[in-house]
């Protein structure tokens, strides 16, 4: 019941349904694109003091790169265009890489939408040419920076070589499987690629209409290209074919069934077949790190065309030598590197090897950490050092120490090639491991 009031109360309205209201009607800020803005910023406050792009412009900064300046022909007080700043390019793709980007032209499409890359750029122009150029083309000037770097960071204790771990992983190439020949079909694939050389020479004296000079030029370059590759791999087939024939006197019954003929890519004449991962087989390279154990520093990288590890350390060990100038204590490798031939060298340098001991064919399992005939002393030594739980330990550093650099690498963007050749390879390759080099470096300054 109501409770009585001192003047009588209006009778309540009925509640009014206001019908939904249109977008066109709706009272709301909407965007305005075509106004004038004046935003006062400069490209040094679009990223944070923390960002490693500062980190890798400012380690970049404290090493010599005089090797990139050295054949750009525009100089003070000469005419001539001048050049981008190969601090410029360097840094740019030093930081794609942390990022896991390969592709050149996605990294030019960065330099004018991500604030990082416009901090690296510095408002100067870049394409998508001169970076792929830039990273293909200076094998040389990255191998010596990894040099100069693996340096500074021994001056810094952060390189110790007390322990350096070696392992071997196989990359997917470029290549197609579909562009593997056999020999006549190789030499069917030469004849086309003459023809079309041949035709295109003609269409540059009869142009065609609609065709511009440019697009005739790149269509010629494209030609040859291809003629050179084929010619490459007619010229690679005999080793091949000799490492086929060695394998059919050496391999078992079993083995020799499953050797196949012959044949090499039209696109990338030195990637080769490999077994990957997975079980499945792909056209790949073989990329060799060597990774100090201390802070994870890469001390060593190389790629070959090999599809076994067996004979890769001691290379991979004279390159650490010759990189830091003296050799590692101890070298941990997995069972794919431990030829005897390799176990002696590197013991005879004074590296002590530590390596899984493989049973033996003939003899029982527990013998095989004893001396074999035919060992010799230093093979015997490292049987012997790995029969004790003290090496076993030390060995087990080597998942720790190689598979984690693998799967930085994999994280910069390690999956696929996308340059062909092992020249382009091994730049790419070198790219990596100063950019891995460089975070850990900044990692742990900060």
């Amino acid at each position: 019941m109501p409770e009585p009031t001192l003047f009588a109360l209006p009778e309540a309205a009925p509640e009014r349904v206001s019908p939904p209201t249109r977008p066109e009607e709706a009272r709301v800020v909407r965007p305005v694109r075509d106004q004038v803005q004046f935003v006062p910023q400069t490209l040094d406050s679009l990223i944070p003091p923390t960002h490693p792009a500062r980190a890798i412009w400012r380690l970049l900064e404290q090493l010599d790169l005089t090797g990139f300046y050295r054949d750009i022909q525009a100089v003070v007080e000469r005419p001539g265009r001048p050049a981008t700043d190969p601090q410029v390019l360097l840094a740019l793709w030093l930081l794609a890489t942390a990022d896991g980007i390969g592709s050149a032209r996605r990294l030019e499409r960065l330099c004018s939408e991500h604030a990082a890359y416009r901090w690296v750029c510095g408002g100067v122009p870049v394409n998508y040419h001169t970076l792929s150029d830039f990273r293909v083309g200076r094998q040389a000037q990255l191998d010596d920076l990894l040099t100069q770097l693996l340096a500074s960071l021994m001056a810094t204790n952060l390189v110790t070589l007390q322990r350096v771990a070696q392992d071997g992983v196989r990359v997917r190439a470029s290549a197609g499987a579909a562009s593997f020949h056999r020999q006549t079909s190789l030499e069917r694939c030469l004849t086309d690629a003459q023809r079309q050389v041949a035709r295109l020479g003609y269409e540059r004296d009869h142009p065609t209409p609609g065709v511009t000079r440019r697009e005739q030029a790149a269509r010629e370059r494209a030609a040859r290209a291809q003629e050179a590759r084929v010619r490459q791999a007619l010229d690679a087939l005999p080793r091949v074919q000799a490492t086929k024939a060695r394998q059919q006197t050496t391999y078992t019954a079993e083995r020799r069934a499953r050797v196949s003929v012959p044949r090499l890519s039209t696109t990338d004449p030195e990637a080769r077949v490999m077994k990957m991962p997975d079980g499945g087989f792909r056209p790949a390279y073989n990329v060799e790190v060597a990774t100090d154990a201390a802070h994870g520093i890469i001390v060593g990288v190389a790629v070959t065309n090999a599809g076994g590890d067996a004979g890769q350390a001691a290379p991979m060990e004279a390159q650490v030598a010759e990189r830091t100038g003296r050799h590692p204590q101890a070298y941990l490798m997995d069972g794919g590197f431990a030829t005897h031939p390799d176990i002696t060298i590197l013991e005879r340098r004074g590296v002590t090897v530590y390596a899984p001991v493989p049973p033996p064919r003939s003899h029982p399992p527990a013998q095989r950490f004893r001396p074999h005939v035919g060992d010799r002393p230093e093979v015997s030594q490292w049987r012997q050092r790995m029969s004790t739980a003290t090496a076993q330990a030390v060995y087990r550093e080597r998942a720790a120490t190689a598979e984690w650099t693998n799967a930085q690498l994999r994280g910069h963007g390690l999956g696929q090639f996308t340059v062909r050749g092992l020249a382009k390879v091994t730049a790419v390759m070198l790219l990596l491991a100063i950019s891995h080099n460089l975070l850990r470096w900044a990692a742990v300054l900060t």
